[in-house]
């Protein structure tokens, strides 16, 4: 009998518990939902309490996907789409941050990037956010924001340019003296902290974006928090 038992319950499958998901991934998803939302300290909160309350409803199930941290990522970013689909007052950016390591904070700049996000169309910035922030590629953004690749690089080359129009020279000051161009082309990108040194990249075409170039991208987007 107990034999059966041992069996039994090595034959059940081992679920991860969720409080130790949310312990390991809830920054992770705050940081994100503070880009979304374009810094808005107190929405990005709540956004992220009602994803993971969403997701613990099905925990049994999602904890079975090879990726549930990727999962919980488009269910926070389905919840800001909804919510921003839901309310049409513009979001308001605020001085106030989530206690979030940085290197070196630059607060005055850290307040451009979050406004020049704020201005974005919501699903620009989710774009941006899920490719740079994320890692996404451009089949992967399609599919969570249920768009097309073509839809998904237009929205991409067109955030990027309003960026680059509100920070100006502010966007090589954050690659510390590197570029990022509209068209998907990175220039050499010095020294940048902690992060190390990015080396000259190619230019990538409308079927993507190259590493260094994302990898820059992600810098910007780094700088935020």
């Amino acid at each position: 009998m107990d034999q059966v038992s041992s069996a039994d319950a090595a034959a059940e499958p081992h679920w991860p518990e969720f409080p130790d998901f949310v312990a390991a991934r809830a920054r992770h998803l705050l940081r994100t939902a503070f880009l979304l939302t374009g810094g808005d300290a107190h929405l990005a909160e709540d956004l992220v309490q009602e994803a993971l309350g969403r997701i613990y409803v099905k925990w049994r199930k999602i904890s079975r996907l090879d990726n549930p941290s990727g999962y919980a990522q488009t269910v926070l970013v389905n919840t800001f789409l909804s919510y921003r689909r839901k309310r049409s007052a513009s979001e308001r950016v605020t001085d106030e941050f989530p206690e979030v390591g940085v290197d070196d904070p630059d607060p005055a700049l850290r307040l451009t990037l979050l406004r020049a996000l704020a201005e974005l169309p919501a699903p620009d910035r989710a774009v941006l956010v899920l490719r740079f922030w994320e890692d996404r590629s451009v089949e992967e953004t399609a599919s969570v924001l249920r768009l097309s690749g073509t839809v998904v690089r237009t929205r991409c080359r067109r955030a990027l340019a309003r960026l680059r129009a509100v920070l100006g020279d502010d966007i090589d000051t954050v690659l510390g003296g590197g570029s990022v161009g509209t068209s998907g082309t990175a220039g050499s990108a010095g020294t940048r902290g902690t992060t190390g040194t990015a080396g000259s990249s190619g230019t990538s075409g409308t079927s993507g974006t190259s590493g260094s170039t994302r990898a820059s991208q992600k810098e910007v987007l780094r700088h935020a928090h």
